[in-house]
């Protein structure tokens, strides 16, 4: 069975619209929850959109940053975001109302492989943007902020990057996807967060030498005006297309009861990063 089938053709998503009103930290405490209710068959699939005013999301690697403290005084008091560390791993990415988050939740252990659920998303993002005159490359871009072997290019310009997260029995699959604004500039600003964050410090885990250039937004990249609306409409029709069938299921008081307990679980982590800063 190809993946398109196997995910998508005659599969149920439930899609949960959380595009505004949530913090940072609520997202990732979702995105727990629900990969719990389909891993546990509570839940149909879900597919998640959720924008953030301008936050930096860590990962656990930065948050073994020499002079993190310093880095994040940066970010806060010379650029104006906000940073939280995230409870998925890799490095530190970007937020803010130019970029569009999706989650894929769907069900799976051992027998799924780390390749074959990025895989997932990847064919999502294809459908949505086949009609465009490009091709999105996947390899890892080393010089932009948080590589990986996923991340979504074109023209050697990344746009994109995912992530993937495992909570019993679910898998949670995460892109963020740079559609307004200078993805440059996004670029930039992490660049200087790691040259205050490391200080010059040598450190066993090698941080990324970001190369601004090397990234860049969808609007950018597509030489035409293009929303984060427009992006969201795009993932719909895309998901109709590959023919699977969304519902719009209610959050239930069983599920709110089990995200109380996961966000007091990224309220503790971050806790523990601000006891360090002070």
């Amino acid at each position: 069975m190809d993946l398109t089938s196997k995910y998508f053709n005659g599969i149920d998503w439930r899609y949960i619209d959380h595009s505004s009103g949530l913090e940072p930290m609520q997202s990732f405490a979702f995105d727990d929850t629900f990969s719990e209710s389909v891993g546990n068959g509570a839940s149909s699939n879900v597919v998640r959109t959720w924008i953030h005013q301008h936050t930096v999301i860590l990962g656990i690697h930065d948050s073994r940053l020499p002079f993190l403290h310093e880095g994040i005084r940066y970010l806060t008091d010379v650029r104006g975001y906000n940073a939280i560390v995230r409870n998925s791993g890799g490095l530190g990415v970007v937020l803010d109302q130019g970029i569009l988050n999706i989650s894929l939740i769907f069900k799976g252990k051992n027998e799924v492989t780390i390749d074959e659920a990025f895989t997932v998303m990847y064919l999502l993002i294809a459908k949505m943007f086949e009609d465009e005159d490009v091709e999105i490359e996947t390899h890892e871009i080393e010089q932009s902020y948080c590589p990986g072997k996923f991340d979504l290019s074109i023209n050697g310009k990344k746009f994109a990057g995912i992530s993937q997260r495992r909570v019993r029995g679910g898998i949670a699959v995460q892109v963020y996807l740079c559609v307004e604004g200078d993805g440059s500039e996004r670029a930039s600003m992490m660049k200087d967060f790691y040259a205050h964050a490391l200080n010059g410090a040598a450190t066993k885990f090698k941080y990324p030498d970001i190369d601004p250039q090397c990234m860049a937004s969808l609007e950018t990249l597509l030489g035409r005006e293009i929303t984060v609306q427009d992006v969201m409409f795009q993932l719909l029709y895309a998901l109709k297309d590959l023919g699977s069938r969304l519902n719009m299921e209610p959050i239930t008081d069983e599920e709110y009861t089990r995200y109380d307990g996961y966000f007091d679980k990224m309220i503790e982590r971050n806790a523990k990063i601000n006891q360090k800063m002070n």
